[in-house]
């Protein structure tokens, strides 16, 4: 399954806030099952973490800010899975990523 399809069935499970087996794979992202583990395995490389830092230099560059009231610099707000956090599962409410996070994800051009 091409990456950015996963991404992209990834951002849509988290965005619909639904379970990863309601997935369906006549959306083309692949399975839930597959999105799920690639969205592990590219947590545990740190892959979200860098390209979270990655849009914020994007956005300190032209003075932007990822959330209204914030600053740039204080916006990281995930736990990531080396200090023992985890990125919130989609079907719960409340989780430890913030939407500008998955937000910034969402806009990503590649």
């Amino acid at each position: 399954m091409d990456d950015r399809l996963c991404l992209q069935g990834i951002l849509y499970v988290l965005h619909q806030d639904i379970a990863w087996q309601l997935l369906s794979l006549e959306l083309g992202f692949g399975s839930g099952q597959t999105c799920c583990r690639r969205l592990g395995r590219w947590q545990q490389a740190g892959v979200f973490e860098q390209l979270h830092r990655i849009l914020l230099a994007k956005l300190n560059a032209v003075g932007a800010s990822p959330c209204p009231g914030t600053s740039p610099a204080r916006s990281w707000r995930a736990s990531s899975p080396r200090s023992g956090g985890s990125l919130r599962e989609p079907h719960r409410r409340g989780g430890e990523v913030g939407a500008d996070v998955w937000l910034s994800l969402g806009r990503l051009a590649f």
